[in-house]
């Protein structure tokens, strides 16, 4: 049974590694982390897009509703959760499962998202809290793979290299697709899209709604090695950068600036067609999402800009 769930405060009580300007400096007032984290807490992240069903899986393993669960592609999780519950191994230990918001948010953009994991997983590191691994979830019935496979590649480099033997790739909505597309969505993404995680010693499971599921891929992470850190942790604590300097911050960076020429080519491929009410909508609906992608682009470049001027001043 959980013993405690929440989104607590920005207080950590004690913190033994030297605090560094960098990963200080991304904090907001409204960021989520634990009052009381200890050195023997064992931590498994839970991360996929929007809808995936991160709050079902840790819902399902625990027994009951203990994360918010959306329906549709709308999130229900904001900020990071953190589930307290015994580790099922060892009593004295606690394990935290946390729930963290999708890329693809319906209200919160994938900058903030990818701030907000990786200020948690900077916080946990700098507690010395242990990583044991990391669940990413998939929807089987997902065909649409370029936009899953961008946040997988920012999902790969957050971890690093070191740590992705500790990554389960799991499947879910197995209930939403026949038996014959589902086996052959999962044999192209163990021969295609995860074929070099796999190489590296990824694991794929399936989660199929069941409790007995959940627990064998919690229970096949629990058995492996704890990580050391994952490369955003190292980056951040270890090295004192701040995220836009980061792997995986470079990518995110890039993948705005190629969404974004992307919208310019919707556009112009729109304004080529026969004008109606329509078209004007979706004219002005593409022009409002290459602003927003501008406006996100600038927040990052203007965000690093400022944290370099502070480390001049400093």
């Amino acid at each position: 049974m959980p013993l405690a769930v929440g989104s607590s405060s920005l207080k950590n009580k004690s913190s033994r590694r030297q605090l560094r300007p960098g990963w200080q400096a991304e904090l907001q007032s409204d960021d989520h982390f634990m009052e009381d984290p200890k050195e023997t807490d064992i931590i498994i992240p839970v991360i996929g897009i929007t809808g995936v069903g991160k709050s079902t899986f840790i819902n399902t393993l625990l027994g009951e509703d203990m994360a918010p669960v959306g329906h549709g592609l709308e999130s229900h999780t904001d900020q990071i959760q953190h589930i307290i519950t015994p580790h099922p191994f060892n009593p004295n230990v606690r394990l935290i499962l946390i729930d963290t918001p999708g890329f693809d948010h319906t209200t919160v953009d994938d900058k903030e998202v990818f701030r907000r994991i990786a200020i948690w997983l900077a916080r946990s590191y700098d507690a010395h809290m242990k990583l044991a691994g990391i669940v990413y979830l998939h929807e089987i019935s997902q065909g649409n793979m370029p936009p899953v496979q961008k946040n997988l590649d920012l999902f790969s480099k957050i971890c690093g290299p070191k740590a992705i033997k500790n990554v389960v790739l799991t499947t879910t909505k197995w209930e939403d697709v026949s038996d014959e597309l589902g086996l052959r969505r999962e044999t192209q993404l163990k021969d295609q899209y995860w074929k070099s995680m796999l190489e590296h010693g990824s694991k794929l499971h399936r989660f199929e709604g069941t409790k007995d599921s959940a627990r064998s891929i919690i229970e096949h992470i629990l058995s492996q090695t704890s990580i050391d850190a994952v490369r955003i942790q190292q980056e951040l604590v270890d090295f004192g950068k701040v995220l836009a300097e980061t792997e995986a911050g470079r990518s995110l960076r890039y993948t705005l600036n190629e969404l974004l020429e992307q919208r310019k080519r919707t556009t112009a491929r729109l304004w080529e067609e026969e004008g109606s009410s329509e078209l004007q909508r979706k004219v002005i609906e593409n022009d409002n999402k290459i602003r927003a992608l501008v406006g996100q682009i600038k927040e990052i470049n203007a965000s690093f800009y400022r944290k370099v001027m502070r480390w001049i001043k400093y």
